[in-house]
């Protein structure tokens, strides 16, 4: 398998969409497959308005048709709905090429916080844009279920995992801050309900790591709260092994990679009972979810650590790119 993977959400983006392409194509070579990306790299951009931090490709379906040509794909995966993957989906349907997607950001959610445009809007263009695929993946049962409802077709589930060496339980504390210690980690933006976390009446310290649009604003409001900005790799690994409680206000994730990684660096979680944290916490007994966030961020100060931590190995990105690859071997037979 020669598989092409355009996508919109590249470097220097943080998020989970970059982390599990990234994983993707490490463990490609397992699954006698190599992994092509084309990512905005490829093209001049624009920032996105209201989200300047994230940039626009200029990339039209003639430029994709010749980079299909080039790479010569045996296989095509688009995972976002962005210009890039517009872009692809009208050149593979043009040049005849079956095509996989991936749901991963609810965009409808995202841009009626930004613009009031319904989400009823968005969800017809995103069917469009998924109906012509082979087959869409999406992380977890309950997202299945919903966008089944909301008149998705030909959905194939795609899990996520966490590196286990690096979210680890480590020794020591490096946050020079009250106990107990509050987190989140994301990014800081309005679709991410942070205020829902940040208001809240907790003992400790609150930490968020992460940036975004709402960062100065919140920064602002909320002056008894850390915010250390974006962190990656060792970093932010001991930042999560520094913390007590992981606490997770989204209300419109489609998983939360975050969530796993805390998990398996020990930290219970605390969030709303909505998709993600329902489908990740389960019946584990490693969360606390419930409509009231301060209740459920006390309560989960309970909970061992190392039930955590076990829990949270069990998620592996072998496991996430067995499901990926056999998932695109499954939708192009279909072709």
């Amino acid at each position: 398998m020669r598989l092409l993977i355009a996508t919109d959400a590249w470097h220097p983006q943080i998020n989970g969409v970059v982390r599990s392409l990234e994983y993707m194509a490490a463990e490609a070579p397992r699954f006698g497959a190599e992994a092509v990306f084309v990512t905005p790299e490829r093209f001049r951009s624009i920032p996105m308005p209201t989200y300047p931090e994230i940039r626009l490709s200029l990339a039209g379906p003639g430029s994709l048709a010749d980079l299909l040509d080039e790479i010569r794909p045996t296989h095509v995966h688009i995972a976002t709905e962005g210009p890039i993957g517009l872009a692809t989906r009208l050149a593979c349907i043009r040049q005849g090429r079956a095509f996989t997607t991936s749901y991963h950001t609810r965009f409808p959610e995202y841009v009626a916080a930004r613009t009031g445009i319904p989400e009823a809007w968005s969800y017809g263009a995103l069917r469009r844009f998924h109906r012509a695929a082979r087959a869409m993946m999406v992380s977890t049962p309950s997202l299945e279920r919903e966008l089944t409802g909301r008149g998705f077709r030909n959905i194939l589930r795609w899990t996520r995992g966490v590196d286990t060496v690096l979210f680890r339980p480590r020794g020591e504390r490096i946050l020079d801050a009250s106990a107990p210690v509050f987190l989140y980690v994301g990014r800081v933006a309005v679709e991410k309900n942070l205020d829902a976390f940040l208001s809240l009446d907790l003992p400790g310290t609150k930490v968020v790591v992460g940036d975004g649009p709402s960062r100065l604003e919140l920064e602002r409001r909320y002056s008894d709260v850390r915010f250390l900005g974006s962190l990656t790799g060792e970093d932010l690994a001991r930042v999560y092994a520094s913390s007590d409680v992981f606490v997770f206000p989204s209300l419109t994730d489609t998983f939360g990679i975050v969530l796993i990684e805390a998990l398996a660096s020990g930290l219970p979680i605390a969030a709303f009972p909505v998709t993600g944290p329902l489908d990740v916490i389960g019946s584990s007994g490693c969360g606390v979810l419930k409509a009231d966030l301060r209740e459920a961020a006390l309560a989960a100060l309970a909970i061992p650590k190392d039930r955590c931590r076990a829990y949270g190995e069990t998620f592996t990105w072998h496991e996430s790119a067995r499901q990926f690859f056999a998932n695109i071997e499954k939708a192009h037979s279909r072709a």
